[in-house]
C-alpha cells in the first residue's frame, strides 16, 4: 500500500471515512510536526463542510449524538496530522483531549471521549491506546457540542 493507505484502509473496513486534511478557520495550522511528535490543532465535527451537529450536550444534543461527533473529531484529526505525516508511520497515539460543551449537570463527558478513542483504536491498533482528558466547557467554536486534538508519535 501507498501514503497512509494501511490506516485508511482499517478505517474504511469499519465503515469510517478519512477525509481530506481540513483547512484552518484562523490563524493556525491544523497540525504541526516537531521532532517525532504531531500534534494536531483541535478539530470540530465538521463533514462536507458542516457541523454534523450543534449545541450543548445534555441541553439540545444528546450523548449519543455527541459520541458520533466525536468519531467525526477524530477522523479529521487524523486528516490533520496526515498533512504533516504518514499516517502509516504513526507508532503511538499519546494522548487525545476531548472538549464537550456541557449543561452544567452533564457529567459523561468521558463516554463522549469514547467516540474519538474508538477511532484511533480502528486505526492503529493496540498502539491507538492512549492517555486522555475528557473537559466539559460552557461553548465551543461555532457552537460545535466537541472539539478534539490529538498528540501522535512517528517512527
Amino acid at each position: 500500500m501507498t501514503e497512509s493507505q494501511e490506516v485508511a484502509a482499517r478505517l474504511l473496513a469499519a465503515a469510517l471515512e478519512l477525509p481530506a486534511g481540513p483547512a484552518a478557520l484562523g490563524d493556525y495550522v491544523p497540525a504541526v510536526r516537531s521532532g517525532s511528535l504531531v500534534f494536531t490543532s483541535g478539530q470540530l465535527p465538521m463533514k462536507a463542510g458542516a457541523l454534523l451537529a450543534t449545541g450543548a450536550v445534555g441541553v439540545s444534543t444528546d450523548a449519543d449524538t455527541a459520541r458520533s461527533c466525536a468519531r467525526q473529531c477524530a477522523l479529521n484529526a487524523l486528516a490533520a496530522a496526515s498533512t504533516v505525516c504518514d499516517l502509516d508511520d504513526v507508532v503511538r497515539v499519546v494522548k487525545v483531549t476531548g472538549y464537550v460543551a456541557s449543561a452544567p449537570d452533564f457529567t459523561g463527558q468521558p463516554g463522549v471521549v469514547d467516540g474519538a478513542s474508538a477511532v484511533m483504536g480502528v486505526a492503529f491498533g493496540d498502539a491507538g491506546r492512549h492517555a486522555r482528558a475528557a473537559v466539559g466547557v460552557a461553548s465551543l467554536p461555532l457552537g460545535a457540542p466537541v472539539e478534539v486534538e490529538i498528540v501522535l508519535e512517528l517512527a
